[in-house]
C-alpha cells in the first residue's frame, strides 16, 4: 500500500546536449528576459524568439525618473517598457545598444559581436494592451543596432492578438484577448514558427509525445535564494530518443507573468490559496514546444517563476526581473548580467543539461 508520502523531486540530469546550438523564447517577462538571457551569454545561443517584449535594460531609459533609483526603475517598467503615453517616448535603441556594449566591455555580458549571425523572432499583437507595439518595435531596432541583419530578423505586427503566445487550442482565449492565462487561439502554434526561424528546417510536430515532462529540483541553481523569486520545481520535455541517447540540443522557454506552475493571487500581501489560479501548468504543456520537440529531438526547459510579496522581493505576478527586483543593493540593480540571479540559475541549468 502507498504510504502516502510524496515523490521525490530529483535533480535535473544531464543528456550531452550541445550547447553551442541553444536557442531560448519567451513571452511578456519571458521575452524581456529572453532579450537579457540572449545578450548575457550569447556565444551560447544562435537566436532568440522574443513576443511582446522590450529591449536589453529598458527599464534604465530614464535614470530621472524619480528620486528614488527603484521608484525610477518601475515606473520605467510600467510605462516607457510597457505603455508609453506616445510612440517617441518608448525607449531609446540607440541608447540601449550604447549600453549594451559598454556592458559588454566591462565583461557582464557576452561580446555582443556574437549577436551578429544569431537569428531573432520579433512579435506583437496589434491588440496588444499590455506592452504596447511601440515597444516591441524598439527591441528590432536595438538589436539591428549591434548589427542584427534584417535578413536574420521575422518580425511580426500585423495580427490583431492581444497579449499572448499564440495557439491553436480551442480552449484558449479569443485571438484578441488580454488576460490570462495568456494564451489566445490564433489557428497556429507560435512555437512552431519561432522554432523554425531559429533552428532552420525541421520536421513537423508529431502528434502523440513519445517522451516525458520532467520536473526537477530548481532550488539548487539559485541556491535556494528568496531573492531569486523562482519556484521549488522546474520543468523539461525530453524526448524519449533523447533519453535512449540521440544528439540533441536545448531551446529555453519562459513564461510570462501568472503562467508559472504556482502562481497565486496576492491579497494584501498574503497568498490567497483558497482561490489558486488551474491553469499554472499550461504554459510547458499546451503551448507546443513539445510536439516540436518531440520530432526533432530538442530538449525544451522550462524555468518557473513564482510570485513573491515580502519586504526583500516585491514581485507578486510571478514575473522574470527585468526591473531590478532581485536586486540585493537598489540603488544599482545587476538583473541582466552573466552574475544576475535569475540569469545564473537558468545558465546553470542549461550547463547541466549539456553534461554526460
Amino acid at each position: 500500500m502507498p504510504d502516502g508520502t510524496a515523490s521525490p523531486t530529483l535533480p535535473l540530469t544531464g543528456f550531452g546536449a550541445d550547447l553551442s546550438h541553444s536557442s531560448v523564447s519567451g513571452l511578456s517577462s519571458g521575452a524581456f528576459m529572453t532579450v537579457q538571457l540572449h545578450l548575457a551569454h550569447s556565444s551560447t545561443f544562435v537566436g532568440a524568439g522574443i513576443i511582446a517584449g522590450g529591449p536589453f535594460r529598458c527599464a534604465e531609459s530614464f535614470r530621472a525618473a524619480a528620486a528614488i533609483a527603484e521608484d525610477a526603475w518601475t515606473l520605467n517598467a510600467l510605462y516607457v517598457c510597457m505603455n508609453p503615453l506616445i510612440p517617441q517616448a518608448a525607449p531609446d535603441p540607440e541608447k540601449l545598444a550604447r549600453m549594451a556594449r559598454e556592458t559588454a566591455a566591462k565583461g557582464l555580458i557576452d561580446p555582443v559581436e556574437h549577436l551578429r549571425d544569431q537569428k531573432l523572432y520579433v512579435f506583437t499583437g496589434s491588440a496588444d494592451k499590455v506592452v504596447d507595439s511601440s515597444v516591441v518595435r524598439t527591441t528590432r531596432a536595438f538589436y539591428r543596432q549591434l548589427g542584427v541583419p534584417d535578413a536574420a530578423i521575422q518580425f511580426e505586427d500585423g495580427l490583431p492578438a492581444g497579449h499572448s503566445i499564440i495557439t491553436d487550442n480551442p480552449e484558449d482565449n479569443p485571438l484578441d484577448a488580454n488576460r490570462p492565462p495568456y494564451l489566445n487561439n490564433g489557428g497556429f502554434m507560435q512555437s512552431r514558427r519561432i522554432l523554425e526561424h531559429l533552428l532552420g528546417p525541421l520536421k513537423p510536430p508529431v502528434e502523440r509525445l513519445s517522451g516525458r515532462i520532467v520536473r526537477f529540483d530548481q532550488t539548487e541553481f539559485f541556491d535556494d535564494d528568496p531573492r531569486a523569486s523562482m519556484s521549488d520545481f522546474g520543468y523539461a520535455y525530453v524526448p524519449k530518443a533523447v533519453e535512449d541517447g540521440a544528439p540533441c540540443r536545448v531551446h529555453i522557454a519562459l513564461h510570462g507573468c501568472k503562467q508559472g506552475y504556482d502562481y497565486v493571487n496576492f491579497v494584501n500581501g498574503r497568498p490567497d490559496l483558497e482561490n489558486s489560479v488551474p491553469y499554472g501548468n499550461r504554459y510547458y504543456t499546451t503551448t507546443g514546444y513539445n510536439e516540436v520537440a518531440d520530432a526533432n529531438n530538442l530538449v525544451i526547459l522550462y524555468p518557473q517563476a513564482r510570485g513573491t510579496d515580502s519586504p526583500t522581493t516585491q514581485n507578486p505576478d510571478g514575473c522574470w526581473d527585468w526591473w531590478g527586483y532581485t536586486a540585493e543593493d537598489p540603488s544599482n540593480p545587476d538583473y541582466y548580467s552573466k552574475n544576475a540571479i535569475q540569469i545564473r540559475a537558468i545558465h546553470r541549468m542549461l550547463e547541466r543539461l549539456g553534461e554526460h
